[in-house]
């Protein structure tokens, strides 16, 4: 089979042997999402080598569960042992000995096949197409924060960035009545949402003194956080979305004398976000830029990186 495969040094598309197990459900790719973590992935970040992607569609074709054959899922990425104490504890996200697709010791989704253990298994509702089905694992992602972090309709919370997680952060946040502000450098990028009531603004125009209750870091970039205490109030809450392969120079001396928390946040409930979109609650198809052939993985990861690209993905459905 073909597949997008990084060695360390450069990422290209290799004939490769199709993935089997006795144990995983096998899915074959319909399409591959490419997120900011590949291309960081590509910089050096969490020392990955093998098949690249996370965010995914497709249908499973073997199965030790054969009622999974044949219908079309998405996938959680985190892949715990489910015996260790965090396992035990309902935390297998942060299972020690995990592996990740796409991501740590396990090769991902940007080929023809992969694996995926049948627990991590999310059948798709047919009303959503599978350019919406894609987003599952990011907007997953952004409601995360709802999951672990109350944000009443009487915060204001800012989301720093307007790519493609920005953009979802954003969607999510204002569904509980939040007044949400988006900060990017892409104002073409902030009609995609559609007519939800979220306010953009270039970080220059923030209100000199203006501070807001929750700040959510989605920039992809060391700067993302250090502006993000410029902006939250004492005792507020910075939420940490991004993942960047960079040295943070960071005065933390601020975070004491403010009383201000800062929390990571990380993967999400899949459920949740395929009901979101089942239900028309959030834009998912309005943030692709483009799709490209599998065999086009080098092209489509250049535009990737370009300023300003939203989404692309890779189609692996005609080899």
């Amino acid at each position: 089979m073909q597949a997008f495969v990084f060695d360390g040094q450069s990422a290209q598309v290799k004939t490769v042997p199709k993935p089997t197990s006795a144990t995983e459900a096998l899915i074959r790719v319909h399409l591959a999402g490419i997120c900011t973590t590949d291309r960081e992935i590509l910089k050096g970040y969490g020392q990955f080598r093998g098949t690249l992607g996370h965010e995914f569609v497709g249908t499973v074709e073997a199965c030790p569960d054969p009622g999974w054959e044949g219908r079309r899922v998405v996938g959680e990425i985190n892949c715990p042992c489910r015996s260790c104490t965090p396992c035990q504890n309902g935390d297998s996200i942060h299972c020690p000995s995990r592996q990740v697709l796409g991501i740590h010791d396990k090769d991902g989704a940007m080929a023809e096949y992969c694996l995926l253990p049948v627990a991590n298994l999310h059948e798709v509702p047919e009303t959503l197409s599978d350019r919406q089905a894609v987003f599952a694992e990011p907007l997953a992602a952004a409601v995360a924060i709802l999951q672990r972090i109350p944000i009443p309709p009487s915060q204001t919370v800012a989301v720093i960035g307007d790519g493609k997680l920005g953009l979802l952060v954003a969607q999510v946040l204002r569904l509980n009545g939040a007044h949400v502000l988006l900060i990017g450098r892409h104002p073409e990028k902030w009609t995609r949402m559609g007519n939800h009531a979220i306010e953009g603004m270039k970080p220059e125009e923030w209100p000199t003194g203006q501070k807001v209750d929750r700040v959510v870091e989605c920039s992809g970039s060391p700067e993302g956080l250090r502006f993000a205490l410029d902006l939250v109030r004492p005792r507020g809450k910075i939420i940490m979305k991004s993942t960047v392969h960079a040295s943070y120079i960071l005065d933390f001396s601020r975070l004491a004398l403010h009383e201000i928390s800062l929390e990571g946040s990380r993967c999400g409930p899949f459920e949740p976000a395929l009901r979101l979109m089942s239900r028309g609650l959030i834009m998912v198809e309005s943030l692709i830029d483009d799709v490209f052939a599998l065999e086009q993985a080098r092209d489509a990861l250049a535009q990737a990186m370009k300023p300003g690209a939203l989404k692309i993905l890779l189609d692996t459905k005609n080899h």
